[in-house]
């Protein structure tokens, strides 16, 4: 009597399909959330560039440019740039500029201005209680019967 493959237990996991046990595959593992999925671009700082930039000039006599290259994995058109950024303005034009919207220069009588305008507020406020103190002045002389002396410029 031939032996017939005994049906795998269905609560152990697998079942089967015919006589051949279906091929499991293990769900992906969730990335993690301390990695990023987007590439980071690489940045040189400028004591970096400089010293690429110093070993190429030494190896270019004996031809060791692309190893140098090679092992910091830039291309020589990057080299190049840096070559010439280096003649144009020396140290100062290696540092990376920062991306982005830039920040305006604050105006210097900014400040002046907002001094000026809290002033002329403060005025304003003091001017209407004045006017206000002299107008029940005039209705307290007027109901006293006080003569008032006329005033350089109100009627």
């Amino acid at each position: 009597m031939p032996m017939l493959p005994k049906p795998i237990n269905p609560a152990g996991g697998a079942v089967t399909v015919g006589l051949r046990r279906p091929t499991v595959v293990p769900a992906p593992s969730a990335a993690s959330p301390e990695l990023s999925n987007r590439p980071r671009r690489r940045t040189f700082t400028a004591q970096d560039k400089l010293r690429i930039l110093t070993e190429t000039d030494r190896a270019a006599d004996t031809g060791g440019v692309g190893a140098i290259l090679r092992r910091e994995g830039i291309y020589s058109s990057t080299l190049g740039d840096w070559r010439r950024l280096r003649a144009a303005g020396g140290f100062g034009a290696l540092v990376p500029v920062k991306r982005g919207p830039k920040t305006a220069e604050p105006n210097p009588l900014a400040g002046e201005l907002a001094f000026v305008q809290r002033e002329n507020a403060r005025l304003t406020r003091r001017l209407a209680r004045a006017e206000a103190i002299i107008d029940v002045q005039k209705k307290v002389a007027e109901l006293l019967g006080i003569p008032l002396a006329p005033s350089d410029g109100e009627p």
